[in-house]
């Protein structure tokens, strides 16, 4: 049976192509084994609407996963903290389909909780402020009528916020809070996570209502074209070098 793969944090942007060129050959490569393929959050550095398949990276990105999902991949995707107004013009695109940001598909029998991760960081109470803020339907319908040059211009400022947010914070800040992870495998009744954002790759064991589980922490792209590889047997952490 074909396995299923999971990528995240990839943070595609022009300043590095050599990260670019190793999407390409992941989905021209790894991903063409897979029967899905889940992109869970940052796919892109920054994204500040679907009007940015007008540029020359996003629009080759779409056209590489709709290779992908023509060759027999199923696509889906869900939002980051970077990407957070990824919509439905991209997924279409792209051949994939857009997720909620949280949810439970089964993987060969294993019901899992899929989710990008942010929202479980409930220690920085700074960013779940700014998050609330930002996801909420009517101000991103509002944000997204604005001029493609102003949201651009949202998107640096915001950047330049959060680099002097996280400089200032304790790492373990930044980490997931326990409590809010043992709450959402409770929630959704389930007894493996995999998730992303933190940039802090590993398989953690953990106990709910006294019920052995299990969570998966993606690996961001930065050093290595990284992805997690789930079958019927086993959860293995794959991928390759990023060329310099």
């Amino acid at each position: 049976m074909a396995p299923t793969l999971f990528i995240s944090d990839l943070h595609l942007s022009k300043d590095r192509p050599a990260l670019v060129q190793a999407f390409h050959a992941f989905t021209h490569g790894p991903a063409r084994d897979a029967a899905a393929l889940y992109v869970i959050g940052d796919l892109f550095d920054t994204w500040v609407g679907d009007d940015q398949l007008r540029q020359a990276l996003p629009t080759g990105v779409a056209a590489s996963f709709a290779d992908l999902a023509a060759s027999g991949t199923r696509i889906y995707f869900q939002r980051g903290n970077r990407d957070f107004v990824l919509g439905e013009r991209f997924a279409r695109a792209s051949g994939g389909t857009l997720l909620a940001d949280e949810v439970v598909h089964d993987l060969y029998g294993t019901p899992t909780l899929i989710m990008h991760g942010d929202q479980l960081c409930t220690d920085d109470v700074d960013y779940q402020r700014f998050r609330a803020y930002w996801r909420d339907p009517v101000r991103q319908r509002r944000t997204l009528a604005l001029p493609y040059f102003v949201r651009q211009g949202l998107a640096i400022l915001f950047r330049a916020m959060s680099r002097r947010a996280t400089a200032d914070k304790p790492p373990v800040i930044m980490d997931v809070n326990a409590d809010a992870v043992a709450a959402a495998m409770r929630v959704h009744r389930v007894s493996r996570m995999i998730h992303g954002h933190t940039h802090r790759p590993a398989r953690h064991e953990l106990v709910v209502d006294g019920r052995k589980c299990e969570r998966y922490v993606l690996a961001d792209w930065y050093k290595a074209a990284s992805y997690l590889r789930v079958d019927s047997d086993s959860v293995t952490p794959s991928g390759f070098e990023v060329a310099a």
